[in-house]
Parts: C-alpha cells; sequence; structure tokens
C-alpha cells in the first residue's frame, strides 16, 4: 500500500504551498492569508498553523520549495562564470515574474516581523551567503582571487547591489545587471602580478 501517512502529509503539504503560491500570484501578499489557503487547499486551518505560524513563514517555505537546487553554485573552475550561472537563476526565480512581487512584499514584511525576517535569514540568506563565501574561498585556494581580498566582504558587495536594485530604485533586476555588478567586483578581486 503506497498511500501511507507520512506521503500523505507530504501531498498535503505540496498542496498548501502551491496553493499559496497561486493564490499570493492572483490576490497579492497583502490581501494572502491563511484562512484563504486553507479553503482553496482544501485543509485545516489549524492544520496549516501547526507548520507555518504565520502566512510570512508559509510563503517563504513555498518560494524556497520551488527549485532550491538551481540556487547552488557549480565548480567549473571559472569562479565569475559560476556566479554568474547562479545569480542568473536566483535573479530568474525571485526578482521577476511570477514571483518576484512575492519575495519583495516576504522581504518586506521581515521588516517589523521578527519570525518572518528570522526565517528568512536563517533559511535562505545566511544559507546563500555561505555557499557564496565557499564558492569564493574555493576559487582563492585555486588562484583565481587575490589572497588578500575579504571574501564576506566580497559576499556583500556582491548582494548590496542586488537588493538595492530590487528592493530600493524597484527597478528590474536583470542578467545585465548582475553582469556589471560582478564585472566590478572581479576587476578589484583578481590577482595582481
Amino acid at each position: 500500500m503506497s498511500d501511507t501517512p507520512r506521503r500523505r502529509g507530504a501531498d498535503r503539504t505540496e498542496a498548501i504551498m502551491r496553493t499559496t503560491l497561486e493564490l499570493g500570484q492572483e490576490i497579492g501578499y497583502a490581501r494572502l492569508s491563511i484562512e484563504a489557503v486553507a479553503a482553496r487547499a482544501g485543509a485545516g486551518k489549524h492544520t496549516i498553523y501547526r507548520r507555518w505560524p504565520s502566512k510570512g513563514a508559509l510563503l517563504l517555505d513555498s518560494l524556497l520549495s520551488l527549485n532550491e537546487a538551481s540556487l547552488d553554485y557549480p565548480d567549473t573552475g571559472d569562479v565569475a562564470a559560476d556566479l554568474r550561472v547562479q545569480i542568473h537563476a536566483a535573479v530568474d526565480l525571485l526578482a521577476g515574474p511570477p514571483f518576484g512581487p512575492l519575495f519583495q512584499a516576504l522581504i518586506g514584511e521581515a521588516q517589523y516581523e521578527p519570525q518572518v525576517a528570522a526565517a528568512l535569514n536563517e533559511r535562505f540568506i545566511v544559507p546563500q551567503a555561505d555557499k557564496t563565501v565557499a564558492r569564493l574561498r574555493a576559487a582563492r585556494d585555486q588562484g583565481q582571487l587575490s589572497p588578500q581580498f575579504d571574501l564576506e566582504l566580497a559576499m556583500a558587495i556582491l548582494s548590496g547591489p542586488l537588493y538595492f536594485q530590487l528592493l530600493i530604485t524597484q527597478r528590474p533586476l536583470t542578467h545585465e545587471y548582475v553582469d556589471r555588478v560582478l564585472d566590478a567586483l572581479f576587476a578589484g578581486m583578481t590577482p595582481r602580478p
């Protein structure tokens, strides 16, 4: 019998997260509610609240479930190309349609909801920063980057302009913009003869 309680639970979780994304796209984050998700997903409101304490936590899990593997770094031996591939994937997933507005709203929610901020930081920001620093460290160890360059600072310099573009100016975060940021960053990080 393949319909085990664990499988049914996983199916229910997947349905709830899929419904959250669909409903969020239709009505926006401000109008999204646990009650609306429960009604559309055919789940009990208490079932959702047992797993997710707020709509921000539910949306975070839903967004992260989309394609976490695509946000891993390749290691082809060319750090600039590897960062370009990974950041382009992140931009495609989280900055543009259909999920960009939901991701922006989630970041906004994190500014005044400590639980959402902590979960966003713990489950997305820190892991992505750690992956970036690890990829930069490997490149530095291979001689692709200056041994003196501060890798944590490189991460901040890299991510700052992207979030500035996405959240402050609200101009499109494009592959071309990412490429310009990477070119500027690598001009300062490459080893000097």
